[in-house]
C-alpha cells in the first residue's frame, strides 16, 4: 500500500495559540490552542485537502527530496559585517 508524507509546520501565532500548515498543500492551514490539538487538526485538514484533490482529479503533491533546517546564530554573528 502506498504511503504519503507531508512536511508540516506548527508555529505560535503570538497570541497564545498555534498555526499549522503543510507547505506543499496550498491553502491547507489550521490552528489549535495547543501543539497537540494543532497536530490533530492538521491531520484532519490534510486528509480533507487530499480528498478534495482526488475528487477534482488533481495529483497529490509529493515532497520527495525536501529538507528543512533550522539555522541558529550567535547574536554577535548577526551583528558582524558581511
Amino acid at each position: 500500500m502506498k504511503s504519503y508524507s507531508f512536511r508540516v509546520i506548527i508555529e505560535t501565532d503570538g497570541q497564545g495559540a498555534f498555526h499549522g500548515f503543510a507547505p506543499s498543500l496550498a491553502g491547507c492551514h489550521t490552528w489549535g490552542h495547543t501543539i497537540e490539538e494543532t497536530r490533530k487538526n492538521l491531520k484532519g485538514a490534510i486528509k480533507c485537502h487530499i480528498q478534495g484533490l482526488l475528487k477534482d482529479k488533481q495529483p497529490i503533491p509529493q515532497e520527495e527530496n525536501s529538507m528543512e533546517i533550522i539555522q541558529t546564530f550567535e547574536a554577535k554573528e548577526l551583528l558582524a559585517k558581511c
